[in-house]
């Protein structure tokens, strides 16, 4: 009889708090939007010529690439912040899990009066909140989410460095050919001036010839110092990017490398592997759990705390000899803190909204990156061809001006023109060629391709 009325007299209360519950929670799910967004993703243009490549670091073969690279994953301060920052969530891990576990406090004093024998007393206190409604754990797996979400970036901040590294790389390849290129077109015009002012000696050219050969002259040798300030530039560039403070002994190679081409696969499943993308999606795991457990500050909360105590005219027989314990029981609940607690529990259901709109910008960003760097893929494959074929015209029709020079059947300002022309083409064609292999490296990270381990 006595445990029926105590269950009738408990079905209210646990009525009550059920209704609590499900009144104080969060007013809508977040974490089911993003799979949705992302089978809306329609399915990329296909390439041709692709290769199975698994990692960022099987794109081309290079021994000093790979130096760099490991350089720079130790030495590079922008990648050790992020990596200090997962440390931090670690330890805040670790303050978050130690308020679910008992905490122990221990105590001794001594009294002394006048006229009297000293006084010695102990203490031992244990206290325990009890985790009723899963607060504590919904805060503890926040934090464990938070650290995931951290090594994503960290990922993301790793293959972005290297990708990073390896276009610089390539950049001073083309920034040294340009300025072979350059150099080629200046001593061509040497070689013109020599040969205009041969022949003007000879009676045979004019004074105008040999002021338009040294003018040109004069304006390629200032591109060539243009030229060789940006290969110093991209150098320097490179090895901030290393984290080197002295200068690095770099060998750049003649001719770009056979950079492979990634295989652009499915959306959902490319997207999916993107770590930044992981991150913000484990941002809105962590913000929906935080704002659980910030509508559960509206509910009751009980603590328990056990005490040993005891008082003794020694030290001895004051450590536990007869000691008086008590065991205390708190319920808690808020009544009324001015609406704070339910502000700080709409901020946190605001923040994990803030979450999820994040995710999406992620998202869309990654979309627009594999899209852009599809179709410039197609289009620099096509200035590729067009270039290659205009600077074999440009090759032959100099070699035909030249012969027409010498025989005076042109001038001077015709051959510099031609002479500008193939130069221009063979920089344009060495610049297309860069942006291709680079823009093949933007296209494997926009794909989620990792570093290898």
């Amino acid at each position: 009889m006595k445990g029926r009325a105590f269950l009738k007299r408990s079905l209210p209360f646990s009525f009550l708090l059920l209704s609590a519950c499900t009144a104080f929670s969060p007013k809508q799910d977040y974490l089911d939007q993003p799979q949705h967004d992302l089978a809306q993703v329609s399915d990329w243009q296909s390439l041709e010529n692709t290769s199975q490549v698994m990692h960022l670091n099987d794109l081309f073969t290079s021994p000093q690439v790979d130096q760099l690279l490991q350089q720079a994953f130790a030495d590079n301060p922008s990648l050790q912040q992020t990596l200090i920052t997962l440390d931090i969530r670690r330890a805040q891990l670790q303050q978050t899990s130690a308020t679910q576990r008992p905490h122990v406090n221990a105590g001794f004093n001594v009294t002394k009066q006048e006229d009297s024998d000293d006084r010695y007393s102990s203490s031992l206190s244990i206290s325990w909140q009890v985790d009723l409604w899963g607060k504590l754990d919904d805060l503890s797996q926040a934090a464990s989410l938070d650290i995931a979400e951290q090594e994503m970036l960290l990922q993301s901040a790793h293959d972005s460095l290297a990708a990073n590294i390896m276009q610089s790389w390539l950049n001073l390849i083309a920034q040294q050919r340009d300025i072979d290129i350059q150099q080629q077109r200046v001593d061509a015009l040497q070689q013109n001036e020599i040969f205009i002012l041969h022949r003007y000696r000879n009676g045979i050219g004019q004074l105008e010839d040999l002021d338009s050969a040294r003018s040109s002259l004069a304006s390629e040798q200032a591109n060539l110092a243009f030229n060789q300030e940006l290969f110093q530039q991209q150098n320097r560039a490179l090895k901030t990017l290393v984290g080197q403070i002295s200068n690095m002994d770099l060998t750049i190679p003649e001719q770009f490398p056979d950079v492979e081409l990634a295989v652009s696969g499915l959306p959902a499943q490319t997207l999916a592997r993107r770590p930044d993308l992981k991150a913000a999606y484990l941002a809105i795991e962590s913000s929906t759990l935080n704002s659980k457990a910030a509508y559960k500050d509206l509910l009751p909360s009980l603590s328990i705390e056990a005490m040993l105590e005891d008082i003794a005219s020694s030290p001895r027989e004051a450590l536990f000899v007869s000691p008086i314990w008590s065991l205390l029981g708190q319920l808690t609940a808020p009544l009324y803190q001015g609406g704070e607690l339910r502000a700080t529990a709409e901020i946190f259901e605001l923040e994990t909204a803030l979450s999820y709109q994040s995710y999406r910008d992620t998202l869309l960003t990654a979309v627009s990156e594999v899209e852009n760097a599809i179709g410039q893929e197609q289009s620099l494959q096509t200035q590729n061809y067009y270039i290659e074929t205009a600077l074999a015209s440009a090759k032959n029709n100099l070699v035909q001006y030249q012969q027409n020079y010498r025989t005076g059947l042109v001038d001077i300002l015709d051959l510099l023109a031609v002479q500008q022309q193939t130069y221009d083409l063979e920089s344009q064609l060495n610049t297309t060629q860069y942006n291709l292999l680079a823009n093949r490296i933007t296209l494997a990270l926009a794909l989620g391709l990792e570093m290898s381990p």
